[in-house]
């Protein structure tokens, strides 16, 4: 896999880095950011970087595709009764219901809905496939917030239906041999890696370097 070393808290804000990023060959329109198991800040880099590109006059959408464990509509505090499950059952039949106005100047958020009881199957529904289509010929840039990649099948099945999937490795978390499994799940999928954001590494104006923290959970 290419590796970006992205030192997040000051690459991640500045217009030169943006543009260094857009420049990574044909990204596409859409972008999977997942890792190869919980706790790596994928959510917090797919939103950073959701928020980044639309600061730059991009249209984009913000997806919670992780219908098992979301945390996207905390992260933006933002209802999530209704979100991508809603419409992938056809409770919400328009998807203009849910994607009404934006976040904020050019940004959008599609939150995950209420956890549904078959969310492999669901992401790997007809529907979703029509419903990023609709969503390419909307929008820009679409960012997709994953489960990890070794927890359950959702990211490999979302990972065949994007131009390219960013994995975020944190350091003191993932293990080599996840990162192991998670390259060979993703290149059973035929999945395109684009990048791999290293986070966690200490700035050169702090001296303990930390993210976000909040409470684990396991996937099921």
């Amino acid at each position: 896999m290419a590796l970006l070393i992205y030192v997040f808290d000051k690459k991640v804000n500045e217009e030169e880095d943006v543009t260094e990023l857009m420049q990574w060959n044909n990204i596409g329109s859409t972008i999977m950011v997942t890792s190869s198991v919980q706790g790596e800040g994928k959510s917090v880099i797919a939103s950073n970087l959701a928020l980044v590109f639309a600061s730059q006059g991009k249209r984009v959408l913000l997806v919670d595709a992780d219908l098992r464990r979301p945390t996207l509509h905390k992260k933006f505090n933002l209802p999530n009764n209704n979100g991508l499950s809603s419409f992938l059952i056809g409770t919400i039949p328009a998807l203009s219901v849910i994607l009404d106005k934006p976040y904020n100047k050019n940004l959008y958020i599609l939150t995950s809905g209420v956890i549904p009881p078959n969310p492999a199957e669901l992401l790997a529904s007809q529907r979703m496939e029509d419903l990023m289509v609709k969503l390419k010929a909307q929008f820009d840039l679409i960012i997709i917030d994953s489960p990890p990649v070794t927890a359950v099948s959702d990211a490999q099945i979302l990972a065949s239906r994007v131009d390219g999937t960013l994995f975020v490795v944190r350091k003191g978390v993932a293990k080599k041999h996840n990162l192991l499994r998670s390259k060979e799940l993703m290149e059973n999928v035929q999945a395109r890696v684009i990048g791999t954001v290293f986070n966690g590494k200490k700035s050169e104006k702090e001296s303990d370097y930390t993210l976000y923290r909040e409470k684990q959970h396991t996937y099921s």
